[in-house]
């Protein structure tokens, strides 16, 4: 195992060996405005105790220069990994001038040169042990210390990190920004971007404390950044959680920056919060997507309680800051903004991930075992968030909301600035709540797997809700009945608690009965057989967007365990999802049709399922309301549509003309365009000319991703190679790059073009698991996967590669059990009693 793979048993040792008072980390990236210039000059001085002669300090970088150590000179001793110290006294200071390198790949110290304007701009990302590509460290998170970070950078550049600029001084063709040093904080959540950033101020009050809020994003994107929006919600949030942590935000100021090609939502470094500039909205957005921004931004302000101010030891329990941001986000969204129905997305989108998440064979406790770092970048999942907010939620029924907020609050005041584990957080939960939480963590905290529960009735009507895989739930069952409009209403709901495969309720029958009604535990929910035959016609009638989500759900969770017909499915998809009113409840039903049709009808099933869903889009988009959020969302569900089907290429084609017929209201923006384009080029009715001719019209970043996209979905069996070639030898690709290539390499559904393929992946990935970065390798081996008719080429894989990688074993046993499952889906969506 390559020395970059920290363990959990020799960080832990590291751990108990030192104590670190303080780094002084100084950037020279002057010369990051020259393409040609790969790596710049990066020197650590750290102050440390120590109980033991020798340490060492983590470092990926081009090459270490010198390292002194209590004012001495000592031989560089690095593996590429690992800077080894020795001689170390009780107390020492550390110096080391080292080459770091600017990445393509979203990991350590990003560059990214905007072709809009030819400007470069530059940004960290570090979690989970990526500062060391930056600055050499100690690279765990529960070796916190105060940082001051002095960055030598262009005179012009906006440079930004934790803290306030302390001083900035002329240096010879540049300006030398010096920091105020931090609270105690992480390695991981550190932060430095720099570029020619267009920057907004403003600030929020609360009592006796007043936070200067800066938005930030490239200078080609001013023009569509709505930063008022942003800091409207930002002020909310902040209000919120200072009342209910009762713990004043401690870390001075609160910059948002959305940066490019960047590998995550965002990530919730203290005063220097960074996003994907895909919330910076080029053209038309839906009512969903500012929702989806808006918790995105709750959910890491959450992070500065639970994760920075408070943060994990270990990996292991990464949970008690990600599950804790996803359920404070979702409920700071619910009663802190407009957007007071959050919870629904939460249990139709959030929870969707997590169910998926929990039926792989490689799920895991919400407190996982995390060995190694490698582990670690894999865990950031459907578990750790989705599911362990679940749980949450489900904990808040159950010890009751005060009790929650006030252990939260004793959490903070008793461990800030320092590192936790499950007891310690249990320990004031449990005496907040009165109640012992030891048994409640083992069930849901400590255990895999999602329930399934279902109503049975008996002959005389009695009712029983039987449950797969039992745990303590409790949770609401909601009686539906239509009322004098026809409307489906709630007219009876009980609260029951289960702990047993089986529990008699005394609930009478109606037309619909919804088990984990209001959403207050995590579970699958199946329908019965008179509430599935009500749904299947009056599903539109539900009033209540929160129950409509839960029956979605039920309705996706059961086609995709090969419970319901996918034809059945998809003809409620057609008949209700024209009425749905709630987009984030439509965006999920547009995008899991076309999944179905794909994944789970058998090839001969398909064609006529691609038509009939194109046709369906194609007849909502100009029924709908114009200018409408539904309306955008229906054009982008053609968009998709159109990739697998080409009946509506022309109709498409005169979209896109300068004066062909366009539904009235329609926007059509640069994002939407390309949409549209791509389709046509991926079953091949545009040509390079035409791919040419929109990115003149959108020559930026995200145009030119678009372009690389739609060039390599050709159906051309040349193109395929050169996508090949490119995604496996051409190391200068950026990470967006390379995932649109990927992208277009799989676009159309073209098996017989890319089926030949599938030897060369698996004699191809683990080399690639070898000599790319995480993130770059991951994107390879998860995109590339074959979609193939049988598994044994990836058993075949798994037998001769037991020594691989165990984070590489997990992808592809991930993989191949999406792969098992499309393939039951396509047996069972064969046989004539579920066709008929």
């Amino acid at each position: 195992m390559s020395t970059a793979n920290l363990t959990r048993v020799e960080t832990a040792e590291r751990s108990r060996a030192i104590e670190v008072l303080g780094y002084r980390v100084e950037l020279d990236i002057l010369g990051a405005v020259d393409p040609e210039v790969a790596t710049f000059a990066t020197t650590t001085t750290v102050e440390f105790t120590a109980s033991r002669s020798t340490t060492w300090l983590d470092f990926l970088g081009a090459g270490v220069e010198s390292v002194t150590v209590n004012g001495a000179s000592v031989p560089v001793d690095y593996d590429g990994a690992r800077i080894a110290l020795t001689g170390l006294r009780e107390s020492n200071v550390v110096t080391v001038a080292a080459r770091g390198e600017y990445s393509r790949s979203g990991e350590g110290l990003h560059r990214f040169l905007d072709p809009a304007d030819d400007r470069t701009y530059l940004y960290t990302q570090y979690e989970p042990a990526d500062a060391r590509r930056v600055f050499p460290c100690f690279e765990q998170p529960d070796l916190k210390a105060p940082f001051t970070f002095v960055v030598t950078a262009p005179q012009e550049w906006e440079v930004i990190s934790n803290q306030q600029v302390a001083e900035r001084d002329d240096t010879a063709g540049g300006q030398v920004v010096t920091f105020a040093p931090t609270l105690p904080i992480s390695t991981y959540i550190t932060a430095v971007v720099a570029g020619p950033y267009h920057r907004v101020d403003s600030e929020w009050s609360g009592g006796d404390l007043t936070i200067p809020l800066g938005v930030l994003c490239r200078a080609s994107l001013a023009q569509y950044l709505d930063a008022d929006t942003i800091f409207e919600i930002t002020r909310q949030g902040l209000g919120f959680f200072a009342e209910g942590f009762d713990y004043p935000y401690p870390f001075g100021k609160y910059d948002q920056v959305f940066v490019p090609e960047y590998n995550l939502g965002a990530m919730e470094n203290p005063g220097c919060v960074t996003f994907t500039e895909a919330y910076v909205f080029r053209g038309a957005a839906t009512d969903s997507q500012y929702e989806g921004r808006a918790n995105t931004i709750l959910h890491e302000m959450a992070h500065m309680w639970f994760g920075d101010l408070v943060t994990m030891v270990w990996w292991d329990d990464l949970w008690l800051k990600e599950s804790f941001a996803d359920y404070m986000g979702a409920l700071a969204n619910a009663e802190a903004t407009r957007w007071t129905d959050a919870w629904v997305a939460f249990a139709n989108r959030r929870k969707a991930w997590a169910y998926l998440q929990d039926q792989l064979p490689t799920t895991h406790p919400i407190v996982a075992d995390i060995v190694d770092l490698e582990a670690a970048k894999l865990n950031f999942d459907g578990i750790t968030y989705a599911k362990g907010a679940s749980v949450l939620k489900q904990l808040v029924a159950y010890a009751g909301r005060d009790a929650f907020f006030e252990g939260a609050r004793r959490y903070f005041r008793a461990h800030a600035f320092g590192n936790t584990t499950l007891t310690d957080l249990l320990t004031e939960l449990s005496a907040t709540s009165g109640r012992d939480l030891t048994s409640w963590a083992r069930a849901w905290l400590q255990t895999t797997g999602v329930s399934a529960l279902s109503l049975e009735r008996d002959a005389d009507g009695g009712a029983t809700i039987v449950q797969t895989d039992p745990r303590p739930h409790r949770l609401g069952v909601g009686r539906y009945d239509f009322d004098a409009a026809g409307d489906l209403v709630c007219v009876q709901r009980v609260e029951v608690d289960l702990a047993d495969v089986r529990t008699p309720i005394d609930v009478d029958d109606a037309p619909l009965v919804v088990l984990n009604d209001a959403d207050l535990t995590y579970a699958k929910v199946r329908l019965d057989e008179r509430s599935l035959s009500t749904v299947e016609q009056s599903l539109d009638r539900v009033r209540d967007p929160l129950t409509r989500g839960l029956i979605w759900s039920s309705l996706w969770n059961t086609t995709r365990d090969s419970e319901l017909g996918a034809q059945r499915y998809l003809s409620m998809a057609q008949r209700f999802s024209p009425a749905e009113s709630h987009l984030t409840l439509l965006t999920s039903v547009l995008a899991n049709a076309p999944y179905a049709i794909e994944h789970y009808l058998p090839e001969a099933a398909r064609g006529a399922a691609r038509r009939g869903w194109l046709d369906h889009t194609w007849r909502a988009l100009w029924d709908a309301p114009p200018a409408s959020g539904s309306q955008l969302a229906w054009a982008r569900a053609v968009a998709a549509a159109a990739e697998v089907d080409d009946s509506r290429a022309d109709d498409i084609r005169s979209l896109l003309d300068t004066d062909g017929k366009a539904p009235a209201g329609l926007s059509l923006d640069p994002d939407l365009r390309w949409a549209f384009r791509g389709a046509l080029a991926t079953t091949g009715h545009a040509d390079m000319a035409d791919l040419d001719g929109e990115l003149r019209r959108d020559d930026t970043g995200s145009g030119r991703t678009a372009y690389l996209r739609a060039t390599y979905s050709r159906p051309d069996p040349d193109v395929k190679a050169k996508a090949w070639d490119a995604i496996f030898h051409d190391r200068t690709l950026s990470n967006d790059h390379l995932g649109a290539i990927i992208a277009g390499f799989r676009a159309g559904a073209r098996h017989d073009l890319v089926a030949g393929y599938a030897a060369d992946y698996f004699a191809s990935i683990r080399s690639v698991w070898e000599t790319r970065s995480i993130e770059i390798a991951r994107r390879i081996v998860v995109g590339l996967f074959p979609a193939d008719t049988s598994l044994d080429a990836a058993d075949g894989w798994r037998d001769a590669n037991a020594d691989a990688p165990a984070a590489l074993h997990r992808l592809v046993l991930e993989q191949r059990d999406h792969l098992a499952r499309d393939l039951r889906a396509q047996a069972f969506n064969s046989r004539p009693d579920v066709t008929g």
